[in-house]
């Protein structure tokens, strides 16, 4: 691991500890111990521009899975550098604002900042992973952060239904991605990106091109809140104001456009790509704008504004991708400044619009209402605040001389230019781009003046306020402070950024073109002259004013839109007719009969096996080869038969329950005869505590009445029975007579002494070759039993609670297991000692003879349930104190320290070693760590069945 994997890395790690240093430190905020961590990343990528800069990229390799091709690879560039920046450094300032902002008397603020971490931890993964499958799962992670931040507030219906629209949105937008990635991964046989970009000019031509393109789009589009995706990002503003400040101003929304600049290398040079990006960018553009005129509410304004920012950054960053389509120097070095623009421009919004968030909760924290008709005359009580919303809005509306006038500007220039310039196809319709572009200006400056007059000027109604306005504290003033004083910097040395991080990212979105063109010019200045785009300033403001003045009487400016053909009204229809119809779909199904349920699933199963086995023709059977049958396998057959069928005649539960039983114990002779003795250890071990569970588990049930057995035939059942046996039956078959490859068990003869040193091939397989599938196989165990603990647990509680005014004695625990037979329980003494030995022995000698911890641990299970059975379980619990919950924990506990025990040595997860001793009187012994596994897989089964046994076996009435 190198440091750059630290960058991504500690915010997790700072996760992890964080509830625990909070929980030692329980006067403190617990922002003051997360603020390290942001200020600390962000000091180190400060220090580290100049080294990148003249290094180019720097990247750190860490192999993960890689023969799927899926390597921890961080690389990073201007672009990457530029995110993880505004990531680290506006993540510094809002949480220092959130330790002012976030009541720690009123607010979780362990799980606040946890989420906080976690979502910081997955931005900077996202934009500093080449591997796209690496990168998806870190996208993944930034919604599903965002979720919880959006939803911090749960008790109100209003932030869960923002985050969970905004989860569906963005989810679906990452899978359509990640199906694009897999596209892109079968053209060029990589996931990584730099290595994609490597093999452009081949796969340009390669018919699913387009396909991945579309898919990657929607993904960017989603995720940065295009229309007609935008709708999730208003609704998302439930959150508390330093999420809002977070994630819709530097981050979150910024992913999408990330992924476009990114991706940008890759397919900037087909001319779809430049309509979908430009086109969609530009309708965003127009539609947020128009939307924000008609709020009232300071963060919803600010929402619609985000949408109609990032509209423009896309638009740029489709005008620049058309670089790669133009053919002379003066048109590529026109065409790149638009991304040299949209660059910029990105700066410039995260600046002015956290600084923006940051004064709506501001108002919001001293007023109580963020409604800007019972707002008005701020500005003498909260001169600062008004500072700070004053430089936003200007820089927003792009007026000078703050930064925001300087994007603006280069906003205009690419619209104009783009217009003179031959891109090829539909150059008649280039010209909507400069007309749409002023006329969103012109909304823009709109509802920036809008906000701030509304807000701080006028008289206002400060009586009728909910709170008594005031000027907010130090703390909460600091972040938009330094916001807002960077606007100005910028905008009145924005070269402070031209050399030092504009021009890297532009290597980094067109590596093919900068180099080979030396008319690029990152130097960014004021005044070029009295230029197409100073006039279209001018009139965005004059027409800006004079719609201000006239917006009262103007109800399209100010009047809401009609919701119930919106885009949201959609949503909303669409996700209740998901429910209803998944309601419909889920009653008729959930019938509430098992016999029911298992019809559906072998029918599904037989219709997936007989498809799949058609389609490759997989029916071959070959019988030569097999030996005759001999006459005791066709007498324990026609037993087997003969039990089986006598099931359903049974007239009793107990007879029924023998009879399965019964079987078992025939297919263990099945085992002998094939000389398996591990596979009949386990049987006959299986078969004995199935029968016990099966007593418990039907004593639970009415009982049965049978006087006179009636059978209802039943043509679909009969059916289905006899498709699956004769399914599974050729199955078996078709298995054994197909050989596609060679049979994996010779290696296991030749090697099972060889390399783990035991010659019981079963138990090596189990603790060795195939030791990671019985781990996985013991959790699963784990996890069941503790299931059907906490389930059984549950229906006591309730059964408790409803006899809650009985007597003590009502509601006491009933033990179901237990006899007073002294002949039992005078040979259960002896019986269970031998079968504890017994047990122990198969522990130990498996690894060279029949036994293992699975079936000794099956033994000891007997043993104690033989105890339990002959005494009562009250008295075994007495006898034998454990908490068998605790004993399946330690086990797996074992089993997972055995395994990453290899580590040390630096070879995989559960590797094993072995080796022998001589010892006096004993001789040679051997030690292998798969032992200590074995003991491990011992306990967790041990463990496991008795929690299951004792805990089914005792109820409270």
């Amino acid at each position: 691991m190198s440091a750059y994997h630290f960058i991504i890395i500690l915010p997790f790690i700072g996760a992890f500890l964080l509830p625990f240093i909070y929980r030692s430190l329980p006067r403190v905020h617990a922002g003051w111990c997360v603020l390290p961590i942001p200020v600390v990343l962000f000091v180190y990528l400060l220090g580290s521009i100049a080294d990148l800069n003249e290094a180019g990229s720097r990247n750190a390799n860490w192999s993960w899975m890689p023969s799927y091709g899926i390597d921890f690879n961080v690389y990073i560039d201007g672009l990457g550098l530029l995110f993880a920046l505004l990531i680290t450094g506006i993540g510094s300032l809002v949480v220092f604002y959130s330790i002012f902002y976030m009541d720690k008397r009123r607010e979780k603020l362990a799980s606040f900042y946890v989420y906080l971490l976690l979502f910081m931890g997955a931005m900077l993964g996202l934009v500093l992973s080449d591997n796209m499958m690496v990168l998806y799962g870190f996208w993944e992670l930034t919604s599903l952060s965002s979720f919880l931040l959006i939803a911090f507030w749960h008790e109100r219906g209003k932030s869960r239904y923002g985050a969970l629209k905004s989860l569906v949105i963005t989810v679906a937008g990452g899978l359509a991605m990640f199906a694009g990635f897999l596209l892109i991964y079968v053209m060029t046989g990589t996931f990584s990106i730099r290595e994609v970009v490597s093999q452009l000019p081949a796969i340009k031509s390669e018919g699913l091109f387009i396909a991945a393109m579309l898919l990657v789009l929607l993904g960017a589009f989603t995720k940065s809140a295009q229309y007609p995706f935008h709708i999730w990002l208003p609704d998302a503003m439930e959150a508390p104001t330093p999420v809002s400040a977070y994630l819709h101003s530097a981050t979150m929304v910024k992913a999408g456009l990330y992924l476009v600049a990114r991706f940008s290398p890759v397919f900037s040079g087909h001319m779809l790509w430049f309509w979908l990006v430009s086109g969609i960018g530009l309708a965003t553009l127009i539609y947020g704008s128009y939307r924000a005129m008609k709020q009232i509410d300071l963060k919803a304004i600010l929402a619609y504004s985000t949408i109609s920012q990032l509209g423009l950054i896309m638009c740029l960053l489709g005008l620049g991708s058309a670089a790669e389509l133009a053919t002379s120097d003066i048109a590529i070095a026109t065409l790149m400044n638009a991304t040299l623009a949209a660059v910029f421009h990105l700066i410039n919004h995260a600046v002015f619009k956290g600084s923006l968030f940051m004064t709506a909760g501001i108002i919001d924290h001293s007023t109580g209402t963020r409604d800007i008709r019972r707002l008005g005359g701020l500005m003498a009580i909260m001169p600062i605040t008004f500072t700070i919303a004053l430089i936003g809005t200007f820089s927003m509306a792009g007026l000078p001389p703050f930064s925001g006038f300087l994007s603006k500007e280069m906003f205009f220039t690419a619209v104009v230019k783009i217009t003179t310039l031959e891109v090829k196809h539909w150059e008649e319709l280039l010209y909507i781009f400069p007309v749409v572009a002023w006329i969103a200006s012109v909304f823009t400056f709109f509802y920036s003046i809008r906000l701030l007059l509304r807000a701080f000027g006028g008289k206002g109604n400060i009586e009728k306020l909910e709170r008594k306005p005031h000027e907010a504290s130090l703390g909460l003033l600091i972040p938009p402070v330094i916001l807002a004083s960077l606007a100005v910097l910028f905008g009145l040395f924005p070269n402070v950024l031209s050399y030092t991080i504009l021009e890297p990212v532009l290597h980094a979105v067109h590596p093919a073109l900068i180099p080979a063109n030396k008319q690029i010019q990152v130097a960014i200045s004021f005044w070029h002259g009295p230029t197409v785009e100073v006039f279209m300033t001018i009139g965005v403001i004059g027409l800006g004013l004079t719609l201000y003045l006239l917006s009262p009487r103007l109800a399209l400016f100010v009047k809401p839109l009609g919701s119930r053909w919106s885009l949201n009204s959609l949503y909303d229809r669409g996700v209740a007719g998901a429910h209803r119809l998944a309601g419909l779909a889920t009653r008729r199904y959930m019938t509430g009969s098992i016999q029911h349920y298992m019809l559906y699933i072998l029918i599904t199963m037989l219709l997936l096996i007989g498809v799949t086995f058609a389609l490759v023709s997989a029916f071959h059977i070959d019988t030569t080869g097999y030996a005759d049958a001999t006459v005791f396998e066709i007498v324990i057959i026609a037993a087997l038969i003969a039990a089986a069928l006598a099931v359903p005649f049974a007239r009793t539960r107990l007879t029924a329950i023998l009879l399965t039983g019964l079987t078992g114990y025939l297919v263990v002779l099945f085992f002998v005869i094939f000389r398996a003795p591990d596979l009949a250890l386990t049987q006959i071990i299986v078969e004995t505590v199935s029968v016990a569970l099966f007593l418990l588990c039907f004593y639970h049930l009415p009982k049965l009445k049978r006087e006179k057995f009636r059978p209802r035939f039943k043509l679909l059942r009969l059916l289905v029975a006899l498709a699956v046996g004769v399914t599974v039956t050729i199955i078996a078959l078709s298995a054994s007579s197909t050989k596609l490859f060679d049979s994996i068990s010779q290696y296991y003869v030749q090697n099972s002494v060889k390399l783990a040193g035991g010659s019981n091939i079963v138990n090596v397989i189990l603790v060795d070759f195939r030791g990671f599938d019985t781990m996985l196989e013991i959790v699963v165990l784990a996890i069941a039993s503790f299931g059907i603990y906490s389930l059984i647990k549950m229906g006591e509680q309730e059964k408790t609670s409803d006899n809650a005014g009985m007597p003590a004695e009502a509601s006491s625990p009933t033990y179901y297991l237990g006899s007073n037979d002294v002949m039992l329980q005078t040979i259960g003494k002896l019986a269970v000692v031998i079968m504890l030995c017994f047990s122990l022995y198969l522990l130990y000698s498996g690894h060279n003879q029949p036994g293992g911890g699975f079936i000794g641990a099956l033994v000891a299970s007997s043993a104690f349930i033989l105890l339990a059975m002959a005494f009562g379980m009250k008295s075994f619990e007495r006898f034998v104190p454990v908490d068998f919950r605790k004993i399946t924990a330690f086990g797996l506990m074992i089993a997972f320290l055995t395994g990453a025990g290899s580590f040390l040595f630096k070879v995989p997860f559960l590797t094993h070693s072995f080796g022998h001793i001589e010892l006096p009187l004993i001789g040679s012994l051997e030690l292998a760590t798969a032992m200590i596994f074995d003991l491990g897989v011992y306990l967790t089964v041990l463990g496991v069945t008795m929690t299951i046994i004792f805990t089914i076996g005792r109820d409270r009435t």
